[in-house]
């Protein structure tokens, strides 16, 4: 028997209400699913799927995480049958501008007093990140931020964090205190060994040099870890 549901034909001839564009313009960009957004960016699907259906099937390669999908390269994208260069473009522009939107949305903190202010800062810089990458965040002595900037970027698993380069950068900015951050692409954000040896190694030249450092922070997806939280600082 022949599936005639809405989504085993070409969406040009679904019902009006159940048209993507239509029910964005219709209803609004907020009922629209996951998938119906990127059916919009796609505009066609392919012989055995509607752009729908192809949207549903990237979204599942990406275990139906918008993050996973921001990471995917248009090399990667185009590897899936039914999205081609012009397609894959779409979908980084548009990831790429929602990243954008919430770097601009992020408050300029004259002073820096959680956690959470700090990782609101340092959120956009390492979102979509592939790799370690270590920063700091220098503060003046009311703790209002100075200057935020990259160290170093490792691989996969792991970067390195020079004590000596940071605090002649800290030292440079005239900074009263500094905060760390790197983040985890695994997402999981324990920290390691080698992140707790490091943390103490940079206290310690911290606390020499009358410059505190005042927490860590483990950046994984949109969540964070905070040594100064857990009482590990």
């Amino acid at each position: 028997m022949m599936d005639d549901s809405p989504n085993h034909l070409p969406i040009s001839q679904w019902a009006e209400s159940d048209k993507p564009r239509e029910k964005l313009i219709r209803n609004g960009r907020s009922v629209l699913s996951d998938a119906e957004l990127i059916a919009i960016l796609l505009g066609s699907g392919t012989k055995e799927k509607s752009a729908v259906e192809l949207s549903r099937f990237l979204l599942l390669r990406c275990n139906n995480d918008l993050i996973a999908l921001s990471r995917l390269s248009i090399e990667e994208l185009t590897k899936i049958k039914g999205i081609g260069e012009a397609k894959a473009v779409s979908i980084v522009a548009a990831l790429e501008l929602g990243r954008r939107r919430r770097q601009a949305e992020v408050p300029e903190k004259k002073v820096i007093s959680s956690s959470r202010d700090a990782f609101e800062l340092f959120y956009p810089y390492l979102a979509d990140a592939l790799y370690e990458e270590f920063w700091v965040m220098f503060l003046n002595r009311a703790n209002a931020r100075m200057h935020i900037g990259s160290i170093s970027e490792g691989g996969l698993s792991g970067t390195v964090a020079d004590p000596k380069k940071i605090f002649k950068l800290a030292l440079e900015h005239n900074a009263a205190s500094v905060i760390l951050c790197h983040n985890h692409p695994s997402g999981n954000l324990k920290p390691s060994e080698a992140d707790i040896r490091l943390t103490r190694k940079l206290k310690e030249a911290g606390s020499m040099l009358d410059m505190p450092v005042l927490d860590h922070l483990i950046i994984g997806d949109e969540k964070y870890f905070s040594f100064a939280d857990e009482g590990l600082l």
